[in-house]
């Protein structure tokens, strides 16, 4: 079944820590380099064939290969997942005396708010092209999960959070999120950068 999805954002203000994370562009620029030399020696092996029936099936085995790096890669990144979430968690246990002891540096309301290069259709239409389908596990026709994700002072993502009712939903918005291109303009606040909340209700739909 085909997957439809619809995205809602809106602001909310929350006190939480963060670090930058590389995780998930390493993950993806290692599989997208193995992506690009499959291609290569399948497109030599495709040219280099003359009977149609055998070039149709050099084709059938590339996308079966793609479709297998695909699930190797999403493995690959649930694996950074918990590791960046375990990293946030002790930079969030190791700062907690130290952060309480003055006000949190994420505002309800700042003079400029953060903003995704090309608006948030274009952070919309990018979290869509990243959400890896074959990852989601659904008996329901509809799945739906509130994501929420901290934008750092520099731009950086950090601190997704999904909650909702499908496991395997949740994970993977949470890896789209942090893997998305591009950095915000940060926050301002009295001519200061801030940290800033996003809130995201995120449904997929299956046909």
């Amino acid at each position: 079944m085909k997957p439809l999805f619809l995205f809602f954002f809106c602001l909310f203000s929350s006190a939480c820590l963060s670090q930058q994370v590389e995780e998930f562009r390493n993950v993806k620029n290692y599989y997208n380099h193995h992506r690009v030399l499959l291609n290569h020696e399948f497109k030599k092996k495709f040219e280099a064939e003359n009977n149609v029936l055998f070039k149709n099936a050099i084709k059938s085995d590339f996308l079966l290969f793609m479709k297998k790096m695909d699930s190797i890669e999403n493995v690959a990144l649930i694996g950074a997942l918990l590791k960046v979430k375990n990293l946030e968690d002790l930079s969030r246990l190791k700062n907690k005396a130290a952060t309480a002891e003055k006000l949190p540096d994420i505002l309800p309301a700042t003079e400029q708010s953060a903003d995704y290069p090309g608006g948030i259709n274009a952070l919309r239409q990018e979290v869509a092209d990243l959400f890896y389908t074959d990852g989601v596990y659904a008996e329901a026709k509809t799945v739906k999960a509130n994501v929420a994700f901290i934008v750092e002072k520099d731009g950086t993502i950090s601190h997704v959070q999904a909650q909702g009712d499908n496991f395997t939903f949740n994970r993977q918005a949470e890896i789209a999120l942090y893997s998305v291109a591009e950095k915000f303009s940060p926050a301002v606040f009295k001519g200061n950068t801030v940290r800033y909340r996003f809130r995201l209700p995120l449904t997929m739909t299956f046909d």
